[in-house]
């Protein structure tokens, strides 16, 4: 039930978020003669797409199937019915929707040279991609709380990490990054586009887009770089606090082996964050760079981060976790 609670309240609000941008780049085309985008994957290298569809093809089946069967374990096996549960639930709704943006049209480039996107659509593409990694990280913060109150307040743990507790999280995850992210895709529909419909880039980022605008941009770039920081950074910080407690009460843990067991429910969520966290900090760094590296290495690399958090983040939670290593086992012999 709570599955399709979050189900059915994300798809209602992703199709009338379709409906605003659409409505809003209807009002343009009186001024901007741009109806479509052309997409124009590794500019410098277009010879390899063929090449780099393959490993790209597999890793996107790997994070399809791999959220799938977390999804399918959790939602069969009654034992794994629990807040943190529904949270890592949530991780990987956010991980399909994102690789199901993103992918599929980079893949259609590859294969078959479609490199048109409508106005609405790249628009959307934008907000999704810019959207739900804000919501990702939102989840990992509430997840290190979860594991916070787990670790440093084990009694308490029942009454306050609820089911109740986890529809909250989810609207505030969902809210919070569509309220502070909807403006960037709105300002940049509303731009007038006179410079060519041409992008350097597999997707629809804000900067790739923005830059074709004949108007000043300021305003739309530092709006994105504010609300980015000021979610990402605002949740790593409550993130490393959680773990700061975590680690001192883990400390003071006098009893042989309690603490390692003790840090072991972290470790799984611990490395999933380091790996997010680094993945989108090399992503940064390249694109600052970007006068002294190939343009195309930062369009990779914003493809992979699309694609490899989402394939990683099932298995290293099947692997470390019992609990979901015995469910799958259980559905695999049921199969």
């Amino acid at each position: 039930m709570l599955m399709y609670f979050v189900l059915h309240f994300k798809g209602l609000w992703i199709f009338n978020l379709y409906r605003i941008l659409y409505m809003a780049s209807s009002s343009n085309y009186s001024t901007a003669p741009v109806s479509e985008f052309l997409l124009i994957c590794f500019p410098n290298y277009q010879s390899w797409q063929h090449w780099l569809s393959l490993p790209l093809s597999l890793l996107f089946l790997l994070a399809m199937g791999a959220n799938a069967t977390l999804l399918l374990t959790i939602q069969l096996e009654a034992s794994l019915h629990e807040p943190m549960y529904y949270l890592l639930s949530l991780l990987s709704l956010l991980d399909i929707v994102l690789c199901l943006t993103v992918i599929p049209k980079v893949l259609a480039i590859f294969w078959f040279d479609l490199r048109s996107i409508s106005f609405s659509a790249c628009f959307l593409q934008m907000f999704i991609m810019n959207c739900f990694l804000a919501m990702e990280s939102c989840t990992f913060m509430v997840m290190a709380y979860d594991r916070y109150v787990a670790i440093c307040h084990p009694l308490r743990y029942p009454s306050i990490i609820t089911d109740h507790f986890v529809v909250r999280a989810t609207i505030f995850v969902v809210a919070r990054n569509g309220l502070f992210f909807l403006p960037v895709p709105v300002l940049s529909s509303r731009l007038r586009y006179c410079a060519g419909n041409i992008i350097k880039n597999c997707i629809c980022t804000n900067l790739s887009v923005s830059k074709l605008s004949c108007d000043d941009i300021t305003f739309n770039r530092l709006y994105q770089f504010v609300a980015g920081w000021t979610l990402l950074g605002s949740d790593l910080i409550l993130i490393v606090l959680s773990y700061s407690f975590i680690l001192k009460a883990v400390l003071r843990i006098k009893a042989e082996g309690a603490a390692a067991k003790a840090l072991s429910t972290c470790g799984s969520h611990f490395i999933l964050i380091l790996f997010f966290s680094t993945v989108l900090l090399v992503l940064v760094i390249t694109n600052l760079a970007r006068k002294r590296i190939p343009p195309d290495v930062p369009i990779l690399l914003n493809i992979l981060h699309h694609l490899i958090p989402p394939a990683l983040n099932p298995i290293v939670y099947g692997v470390r976790t019992k609990e979901i290593k015995q469910g799958i086992q259980k559905l695999l012999r049921r199969l």
